[in-house]
């Protein structure tokens, strides 16, 4: 190493500056981790995590003042702190400060999960790393080695992170730290479920996400971590499915990705290079500003709606084992699977403790995405009322459901899936999405014609679920076009009551 690293963040660039200034000499101050190994490959850096032998605060704390920024606790008894820098011009940095634990650093390097992130550089004299465990030469050799054979069993959580980190990193892992995976696999239980949840929620933020779930299963972590999966494999489908539920799951998921690529990440030159690509591109690109839009919303700041959309992509046949039938010729049946796989995902939501926001998301994303293949099935373009009762149920998971029913449109056909078939599902959508992001004035929430009030007065109703329902079934013909004033609107009620709420209204 140099006597400067070379950071490609600016801002970690001036923040590093700065702790080699504010640092006193006397004090041992290293970076460790990931910001030492992202340097190392030439790799972004973008957070620090320094450890200091000695009192940790009065360091943290001065870089707080300094930069004006956010100072938290982290772990109290292991006198953990984060500094949150927001200065710079892109997202916030975090600075992570620890006391150390241990008798020297080389003890806390070799205590760590792979010897990738066993690597420590001196903040005062940033040319000599301290490597005990041979890290600098398995990253070289392109290896995710586990420092000790222990290093699952005293923190099972790592297991995930291994995976995370040899298919983000493009590492291979050795026969032996593989071996030991397997074995601390079951172990996971003994981890929090907060801490199962953040790792896994990383996973699903990256990239090669199909590729994750094999190798999570090959680890054995399924079982564990997402029992409702373990049934998948093996159950076969019939045409046009050519694979089998759990491969059509993992190639779902692969489609997934593709069509973010192609539809709502800033745009690459290639993103369209196949045809079905290519055709989507060309149908809906359009949105690709509204969709990013639309998936840059936050019901969780610790979440992604991209996060919940593969989470939600993950269960949504999670549920065929359970229905699975075999009609008299032959043809295999999975009735109301999406109905069950809906109530799946919401346990394995709330045992990963998510939000109940977050839970309600992922709900409709598995109990709705059926419908627009439905939609799509119909030889004529959906109608209003159809568009209306899509929204009605999915709100504005509806969009999330448009790429997922495409994604699994792609993963079902396969190598058989014919241009008509793939213009249906794409024109299905375009409507769809053209009713919510550039007509919902029209299509999707009318602008309330009677209040519920009015109905009280108008029909003499008592307040509860029928003014509800009446309140509901007047936006669909509003949305449906068939009405367009008050008149109209009390008019239809009057026409309509009974049939609306099923006996005639109480006076």
């Amino acid at each position: 190493m140099s006597d400067e690293l070379h950071f490609t963040n600016r801002r970690i660039r001036e923040l590093w500056t700065l702790l080699r200034r504010e640092a006193p000499r006397e004090i041992p101050v290293y970076l460790v981790g990931g910001a030492v190994r992202d340097l190392l490959r030439g790799s972004p850096v973008h957070d620090l995590d320094l450890v200091i032998n000695g009192e940790v605060r009065r360091l943290a704390h001065r870089m707080a003042n300094l930069i004006d920024g956010d100072f938290y606790v982290l772990d109290e008894g292991r006198d953990t702190v984060r500094v949150i820098d927001r200065a710079g011009d892109g997202a916030p940095v975090y600075l992570d400060f620890c006391t150390l634990r241990v008798p020297d650093l080389e003890t806390d390097l070799r205590e760590r999960d792979f010897t990738i992130n066993a690597i420590a550089v001196d903040l005062h004299d940033p040319r000599h790393l301290i490597d005990p465990t041979g890290g600098v030469a398995d990253l070289r050799a392109g290896l995710l080695r586990a420092c000790t054979p222990q290093s699952f069993e005293n923190d099972p959580v790592r297991v995930l992170r291994g995976v995370r980190l040899s298919l983000s990193l493009g590492l291979h892992i050795p026969p032996e730290t593989l071996a030991w995976m397997r074995a601390a696999a079951p172990l996971l239980p003994r981890v929090s479920n907060e801490r199962q949840r953040d790792e896994f929620f990383r996973m699903l933020a990256g990239s090669q996400i199909a590729s994750t779930m094999r190798l999570l299963a090959a680890v054995g972590i399924i079982p564990v971590l997402l029992p409702e999966l373990t049934g998948l494999s093996g159950v076969e489908q019939s045409p046009p499915h050519t694979l089998d539920v759990w491969e059509h799951t993992l190639a779902l998921l692969s489609d997934l990705e593709r069509l973010w690529a192609v539809l709502v990440a800033p745009p690459v030159a290639d993103a369209g290079a196949n045809l079905w690509m290519g055709m989507a591109l060309a149908t809906l690109g359009r949105f690709r500003p509204a969709l990013f839009e639309h998936f840059s919303a936050v019901l969780n700041p610790n979440r992604s709606l991209r996060e919940l959309l593969f989470f939600g992509a993950l269960y949504h046949d999670a549920a065929k084992p359970n229905t699975r039938s075999v009609e008299p010729g032959g043809r295999v049946r999975f009735l109301r699977h999406e109905e069950q796989g809906a109530e799946l995902v919401v346990v394995r939501a709330r045992h990963l403790a998510l939000s109940q926001v977050e839970i309600k998301r992922l709900k409709s994303i598995v109990r709705q995405h059926m419908r627009i293949h439905l939609l799509a099935g119909e030889r004529t373009a959906p109608t209003r009322r159809a568009i209306y009762r899509f929204f009605r149920d999915a709100g504005s998971a509806g969009v999330d459901i448009a790429l997922l029913s495409l994604a699994d449109t792609l993963a079902t056909y396969g190598p058989s899936l014919t241009q008509p078939v793939w213009q249906a599902e794409l024109e299905t959508a375009r409507i769809l999405l053209e009713a919510w992001f550039e007509q919902p004035a029209q299509a999707v929430s009318p602008v309330r014609l009677l209040t519920g009030a009015d109905l009280m007065a108008e029909f003499g109703l008592a307040p509860g679920p029928a003014v509800g329902r009446l309140l509901d079934a007047l936006r669909e013909v509003q949305a449906a076009g068939e009405i367009t004033t008050r008149a109209e609107a009390v008019a239809y009620l009057r026409d309509n009551l009974t049939a609306i709420l099923g006996t005639p209204a109480s006076q």
